[in-house]
């Protein structure tokens, strides 16, 4: 591989948790009087941070949105994955493939609560491979769609960002990664509401779309000898 590191994204990269959390807060969303579809909650919610998104729940409800309601999601959010919570398919071998080849030189970067990623990690059995390596883009100045989280995990690994790819499924996340310097793999899996579409994602600045995480080490070995092959010519 010609990549320094790969960097993850978590949730609908490595864990399928959007449709979980996304079902909590449309039912807390109902429960303030907001009777949003679950189409309408995936494109306004998926792929960006709550706290970031008070101001359009307050612009439905008339609810301005408090510290408490937002634990109060965090812990009903927590316990629905605790009891359902699963791997994407794929995701696991993986990550430990490309960890092997990279030889530890990966990171998961999520605009999630780092409570949260490492609850989702623990719960699918890759905690110990990303030890250590795990960010959240809220401890940042700013979450996605800013580089903040991947520029954190690049400066922890100790590699340019430029050096790395990035794994992402939404258009927030792709804009981050992008706007990091990172080399963009966006992961759509067919027929799934969850995931922003190829074109997208493309339009956000992904370079490489794939639609099963078997493809992903592959692809990632071929792009970056693409990468490496771009850089020697210039």
């Amino acid at each position: 591989m010609t990549f320094d590191a790969v960097l993850f994204d978590c949730d609908g990269v490595l864990v399928d948790s959007e449709s979980i959390t996304n079902g909590v807060l449309r039912v807390m969303l109902h429960e303030l009087g907001w009777a949003i579809s679950p189409d309408d909650c995936f494109r306004l919610f998926v792929g960006r941070a709550l706290r970031d998104e008070t101001a359009i729940i307050t612009a439905h409800t008339g609810f301005v949105v408090t510290d408490d309601w937002l634990d109060d999601f965090r812990d009903r959010r927590n316990v629905a994955l605790t009891a359902s919570l699963e791997a994407v398919p794929g995701a696991v071998a993986a990550v430990h493939e490309i960890d092997s080849r990279l030889g530890g030189m990966i990171a998961c970067a999520s605009g999630a609560d780092l409570g949260k990623v490492q609850l989702q990690l623990r719960k699918v059995g890759l905690d110990r491979v990303f030890a250590g390596k795990m960010f959240s883009g809220m401890d940042q100045p700013h979450s996605k769609p800013a580089p903040d989280v991947y520029l954190a995990a690049a400066a922890h690994l100790g590699i340019d960002p430029g050096r790395a790819a990035v794994v992402e499924d939404t258009v927030p996340g792709v804009t981050a990664g992008v706007a990091a310097g990172a080399t963009v793999f966006g992961f759509c899996p067919p027929d799934s509401p969850a995931h922003h579409p190829p074109a997208a994602l493309l339009g956000a600045g992904a370079t490489h779309i794939f639609t099963t995480m078997a493809e992903l080490p592959g692809l990632v070995h071929a792009g970056g000898q693409l990468a490496e092959q771009a850089v020697r010519g210039r």
